[in-house]
């Protein structure tokens, strides 16, 4: 993992931060943020299918909370059965739920290895920065407290991937796209549109189906108008759009038998 400490890129980290993070947004005038040292966040490059961390050894914590710039997304994945149970994509954050801060306390779980799945452009926030934002600004403190509860509600979609395929990759999809409203990263512009550069490798880990079947439930899904893909080969862009977010509830509620589309019953 490539750091970078350079005057002319950590000058502009803080407002790499304000303008395209979640958590930082809009917080320009905070005391805080403009009384810190840029020299203390840390530009990073995090390699694809290279361990960041693992998350939730016992009493461990982790000195940084990661910020996505670009790039990714990262993923945190169990074993042995390698479900992928988180996705961060730019503008989200992970690491939270390895800070002593807050409800991170609190919110433990099995050791879980956590890495880029493409390659990251990060910004790291230590720990005691994150302490002090936590403390004294509330609207730092209400956004990093709903990270935790999108954290949670991704891992409840992924409790609602059925056995049927259309039904468990559009979960997938449906918790992709309440966190990024979330978050405030997507849609962009009028059109109702969310695209994430998501592998089928990452689908299929996410809902426990082969790779053959999640192309079979792409297609589908993009000659029924839910979707607009390019996942035709081996050569096919990773990148999923979204067309039709509302109308991709009713795959989502679908358990078995009610997609017309779908031909395997």
């Amino acid at each position: 993992m490539a750091k970078t400490n350079s005057p002319r890129l950590a000058s502009k980290t803080i407002e790499t931060l304000t303008t395209q993070s979640f958590l930082f947004r809009g917080l320009d005038n905070d005391p805080l943020l403009r009384a810190l040292d840029p020299s203390r966040l840390v530009s990073e490059k995090l390699y694809s299918n290279r361990p960041v961390y693992t998350a939730f050894r016992p009493n461990t914590w982790q000195e940084y909370l990661y910020v996505v710039v670009d790039g990714g997304p990262v993923i945190m994945h169990s074993t042995p059965l390698d479900r992928v149970m988180a996705m961060t994509y730019p503008g989200g954050c992970f690491g939270m739920r390895s800070l002593p801060i807050g409800v991170g306390t609190a919110a433990r779980a099995f050791p879980s290895l956590v890495e880029a799945y493409k390659t990251t452009n990060v910004i790291k926030i230590p720990v005691q920065v994150v302490q002090d934002f936590y403390n004294q600004n509330e609207t730092f403190r209400d956004r990093y407290t709903l990270l935790f509860e999108l954290r949670e509600k991704f891992q409840y979609h992924l409790l609602n991937c059925s056995t049927y395929p259309p039904q468990a990759v559009a979960a997938v999809l449906r918790a992709l796209i309440f966190q990024e409203r979330s978050l405030g990263a997507q849609p962009v512009g009028t059109k109702l549109e969310y695209v994430f550069d998501l592998p089928i490798d990452l689908i299929a880990r996410a809902c426990q189906l082969n790779h053959r079947t999640v192309e079979q439930v792409l297609k589908g899904l993009t000659k029924a108008g839910y979707l607009q893909t390019d996942k035709s080969g081996e050569s096919a862009s990773d990148l999923v759009r979204v067309v039709d977010p509302e109308g991709l509830k009713e795959v989502y509620g679908a358990t078995r038998d009610k997609v017309s589309w779908w031909p395997l019953k």
